[in-house]
């Protein structure tokens, strides 16, 4: 089976849209320095809802951090359509009950999975709820996401819905590399651990093991 090319089908039903219509998106924002290159791309065709809802961001003094990334960012973005800032309040139980027997997997695993879809299903309640006609997330922006996941997950909790899911896979044609680029020109703090406390101690154990074998050396 050939590998679906997410990024172009975005291409596509962004090439679909009538002429002189304006389509709303809700786009999940998993944070400030992830949405960069993603909105760079999105917002020449949509007025977007951005849905900053991460209950899986620990500890609160981080989430709030984040979120003052994700405030820094709009606030020096230039647009040519309306970008609306929706945020929940914090409440991490969500996460904790999405990933309950599955919070010792790895990261890219199936406590990522419960975790993306959990958010993924709360961003089309919200898209619905704004009167949006699509929503997707950030997420796969990053090397550590998985796009075919993250895909098969939009399509699967849209079917049948009102608001259509807009694939993509945002790391394609360097994306990632953008957003690491445009991170530093807007000065934005860059978080080293996805955001949950097991990815956390995953960034800890990681950190001590370069520090170990630069000692070493």
């Amino acid at each position: 089976m050939e590998k679906r090319q997410y990024h172009k089908e975005m291409e596509q039903v962004i090439a679909g849209i009538p002429e002189g219509k304006v389509a709303r998106l809700l786009l999940h924002s998993c944070c400030g320095p992830c949405s960069t290159a993603v909105l760079e791309q999105l917002i020449p065709h949509f007025e977007i809802v951005l849905f900053y809802y991460n209950p899986n961001i620990a500890p609160r003094e981080e989430y709030e951090h984040r979120l003052e990334t994700q405030k820094q960012l709009l606030g020096q973005l230039a647009h040519p359509y309306p970008i609306t800032l929706v945020v929940p309040p914090y409440d991490d139980a969500p996460f904790w009950d999405a990933v309950k027997g599955v919070e010792n997997t790895p990261e890219m695993g199936e406590r990522c999975e419960k975790c993306i879809a959990q958010r993924m299903r709360e961003s089309l309640i919200a898209a619905i709820k704004y009167k949006c006609d699509y929503f997707t997330t950030t997420l796969s922006v990053s090397p550590h996401k998985n796009a075919p996941y993250i895909n098969a997950c939009g399509e699967e909790i849209a079917a049948g819905q009102p608001v259509k899911y807009l694939p993509s896979d945002f790391k394609k044609g360097g994306g990632y590399a953008r957003s690491v680029v445009l991170s530093g020109e807007y000065q934005l703090y860059r978080q080293d651990y996805c955001g949950c406390p097991m990815s956390l101690r995953e960034a800890e154990e990681r950190r001590a093991a370069r520090e170990l074998k630069s000692e070493n050396t």
